[in-house]
Formats: structure tokens, C-alpha cells, sequence
């Protein structure tokens, strides 16, 4: 990831502690690591400790110290503080929410009530009739009575985002240019 604050060059290495560093991690921490220090920029470790069922704290260690033992050190990380900390995903909740609250209040987002087990069987239907999987929509524009008996049924939701249905996202990518993508092909991403 690449971004410019102020002029500034900033990149992140972002890895799930689920395991222990690999190859295909370290390519991508040596290249960030490399573009930062080339161009006086910063390079931020971020840790993506989001599966909590798989996190494993003595993979974050054993990553920590294989950077370290290459050289690639970070500017600003879990233990190094920095102006735009916390630098661990999952001591960043309060926030996250925050902000998904104000789309959901806007009209930007909406929260899901379906439970792992309708959305395996979602994607099970799906894949028996040949069509592509993911979640469909179900809880978008359900009626404010039925949101309301959700609600009191104390299921626990997520809130997802609500992509425009009709249209194209262009994401300007530095390597490969101008991505488009059909929205109606981006299916509702969990937000928080």
C-alpha cells in the first residue's frame, strides 16, 4: 500500500500473524521497505490481527524478529508509536465503528443479520446453480419492521457497505493504471 500525506511517501507492510513469515510476505516487506527508504519516505509495520481465531501471538513475534534480522526495519509499528497509531487493527475497533456508524446513519451502509451458517448455505445454493458466490444483498433494503424485530432478536449483525448497484468504480492503480469494475459485481464488503 502507497500513500502521500503531505508530500511524504508512506507504505505498509500489513501482515496476519495466523502463521509464520513467508516468502511471499518478506517480497512484499522487502519492496515496501526498499521504496521507502529510496525515496525518504516512511515504512509501516500494521498488524491485521482481524481473524482472532487463527491470531497467534508467537507468529507476530517470529515476524517481528525476521524483519529485524533482515534489516527491514519499520518508522512507525505496534511498538513504535506514531502519529497515526494504533498500529494494530484490532485496537482501532473504536474507531472503525465510529465511522460505520455515520454510513449507516447516512444511508452509506447497512447492517447484516445473516449467521455464518446462512451465508455458507448462501453460497452453497449459489454455487449449485453455477453463479458467482457471495452474499446477496438480503438485508439491504428490508423494511424498518423487520430491521426493528432483527434487532430485538439480539442477532448479532455486521455492518456492510452499501455499493451502488448500477455504475463503475475506477480504482487508478500506480502499477497497472485504471481498473474498472461493474458495481454490481462488488458484493456489499463488511465494513465493521
Amino acid at each position: 500500500m502507497i500513500s502521500e500525506i503531505q508530500g511524504a511517501v508512506r507504505v505498509r507492510f500489513a501482515p496476519s500473524p495466523t502463521g509464520y513469515l513467508h516468502l511471499g510476505g518478506l517480497r512484499t516487506a522487502l519492496f515496501n521497505w526498499l521504496y521507502a527508504r529510496h525515496t525518504g519516505g516512511q515504512f509501516i509495520l500494521r498488524v491485521e490481527d482481524t481473524d482472532q481465531k487463527r491470531y497467534n501471538p508467537e507468529s507476530l513475534q517470529d515476524l517481528m524478529k525476521g524483519l529485524r534480522w533482515l534489516g527491514l526495519e519499520w518508522d512507525e509499528g505496534p511498538d513504535k508509536d506514531g502519529p497515526y497509531g494504533p498500529y494494530v487493527q484490532s485496537e482501532r475497533q473504536q474507531i472503525y465503528s465510529h465511522y460505520a456508524e455515520q454510513l449507516v446513519t447516512a444511508g452509506y451502509a447497512y447492517r447484516c443479520y445473516c449467521t455464518a451458517e446462512e451465508l455458507d448455505a448462501m453460497r452453497e445454493e449459489q454455487r449449485a446453480k453455477g453463479l458467482p458466490q457471495g452474499y446477496d444483498r438480503r438485508h439491504r433494503n428490508i423494511s424498518a419492521e423487520e430491521r426493528a424485530r432483527l434487532e430485538a432478536s439480539g442477532l448479532p449483525a455486521v455492518i456492510r457497505l452499501a455499493v451502488p448497484l448500477e455504475g463503475t468504480t475506477v480504482v487508478n492503480d500506480l502499477i497497472r493504471g485504471a481498473i474498472e469494475m461493474e458495481n454490481s459485481t462488488i458484493l456489499d464488503p463488511v465494513l465493521n
